[in-house]
């Protein structure tokens, strides 16, 4: 199979545009690939260091309020547009695949008028502007939720769930000693997306004092922007702070209860492991998508939410110890969390990738 694909702008779009790719190389070995992405966000390091020819475009998204800076926008999507058609006319693509960002839209776009079959997938509960404008001309649209198939052509949208979470599934277990943590203790595991939070890590950090003396332990991601102003804090003893884990679903499957942002790929890895947590969605985002993540697993029981504005004293710290306590909460959460689930998540998007070929 030869494959286009393109995703950009955070680790919830990238890292489910890898997960296809690598099912896609399990199934088979010899597929090559082509990863359009933009040429200044973290694809850009991610993609070549994973062994994936990658080619960048210059592509920056909307304004809604100054208007004039569009005008460099359009500039740039009319270049790039230009450039993925000289890219897919050269590399003659089986499928091109859009897995969000608006990087995505001149590629599926150019793909569309050259005739070449296309996929895009959404992860979030609320679509983004890319990806509704691209589900008016794509062959068929992947979505992460459920609640999503409303927003879309339901003729040609299929509930393929997030290939995050086979992925998380997959991946082996941490040796908690290899963190410095207590093996026979539960564990608590803060962490606020990739690149951490400034604001969260802030209100946090004046929260660690709260949980000297609790009988499990803390870890504190920070995130690596935010470590070097943090890590020389004094925190209680059974608190363990570090910038960034590799491979996060391993620590995952070792913790009791996980407070996080609600970003889509998190979603997804809470779900495929059953995994109760407090999500704390970020209010920063566009439609204020991860609060409508978050409810999608609350709405049904499957998790708790806490608004930052409500952050203050020791209100997370009750809600941690409320549930990490409560063993019949536990088993409802996850037994809730079971139902929400689509462990096959990546096999399904290749199924439906191969179903489109096939049609010629």
């Amino acid at each position: 199979m030869r494959v286009i694909i393109s995703a950009g702008g955070t680790g919830g779009h990238i890292y489910p545009a890898l997960a296809i790719i690598n099912k896609i190389k399990e199934k088979e070995p010899d597929s090559k690939f082509l990863y359009i992405g933009t040429h200044n966000r973290m694809e850009k390091d991610i993609v070549p260091a994973a062994g994936i020819p990658f080619e960048a475009i210059e592509m920056y998204g909307f304004y809604r309020k100054a208007l004039h800076k569009n005008v460099k926008t359009v500039r740039c999507l009319m270049k790039s547009y230009k450039k993925c058609k000289k890219l897919i006319q050269e590399f003659q693509p089986d499928i091109v695949i859009g897995v969000g960002g608006y990087v995505t839209a001149p590629v599926i776009r150019a793909a569309h008028k050259l005739g070449v079959k296309t996929f895009i997938h959404e992860q979030n509960s609320v679509p983004g502007a890319s990806n509704l404008y691209l589900s008016k001309i794509v062959d068929k649209i992947g979505i992460s939720l459920e609640s999503t198939m409303k927003e879309f052509p339901k003729e040609k949208t299929v509930f393929t769930g997030n290939p995050c979470g086979e992925s998380a599934l997959n991946a082996p277990a941490i040796n908690k000693v290899e963190l410095g943590l207590d093996p026979k203790k539960k564990l608590v595991l803060f962490v606020m997306g990739s690149l951490g939070s400034s604001k969260m890590n802030e209100i946090l950090c004046k929260m660690m004092s709260l949980f000297k003396n609790k009988e499990y332990d803390v870890l504190f991601i920070t995130g690596r922007s935010d470590y070097e102003n943090i890590k020389d804090q004094s925190f209680p003893s059974n608190i363990k702070v570090v910038p960034y884990v590799e491979n996060l679903p391993r620590v995952m499957k070792k913790t009791d209860v996980m407070v996080t942002r609600a970003g889509a790929s998190t979603i997804s890895e809470i779900i495929a492991l059953e995994l109760p947590s407090i999500l704390v969605p970020s209010p920063y985002v566009p439609n204020n998508h991860q609060y409508k993540n978050a409810m999608d697993l609350v709405k049904v029981d499957a998790a708790i939410l806490v608004e930052e504005k409500e952050l203050h004293g020791d209100k997370l710290v009750r809600e941690i110890d409320a549930l990490i306590h409560d063993d019949h909460k536990i088993r409802q959460m996850r037994t809730n969390l079971r139902r929400l689930g689509k462990p096959d998540s990546a096999e399904v998007i290749y199924r439906e990738i191969k179903a489109l070929i096939s049609k010629g």
